[in-house]
């Protein structure tokens, strides 16, 4: 299993594809993905990762346990 930490914004957006999230679309100041009735903002792409404190919200917001998703990586 891999460690959780710091991800690049492409690898985020590869692995929610894997959970059937669709997107990334343009909204207002973020894009975002979305999956039923759950929309996910993703960070706007910097030059660095996106870290584990915002990578958990992330995920929190989405309704995926940290478990499940270090099984993805």
């Amino acid at each position: 299993m891999a460690k959780f930490g710091p991800i690049k914004r492409k690898d985020l957006i590869r692995y929610f594809k894997k959970l059937d999230f669709s997107g990334p679309y343009s909204g207002g100041k973020h894009q975002f993905m979305a999956k039923g009735n759950i929309t996910i903002r993703l960070p706007n792409p910097h030059k660095s990762d996106i870290g584990k404190e915002l990578l958990l919200r992330i995920l929190r917001q989405a309704g995926i346990k940290k478990s499940d998703w270090e099984k993805l990586l």
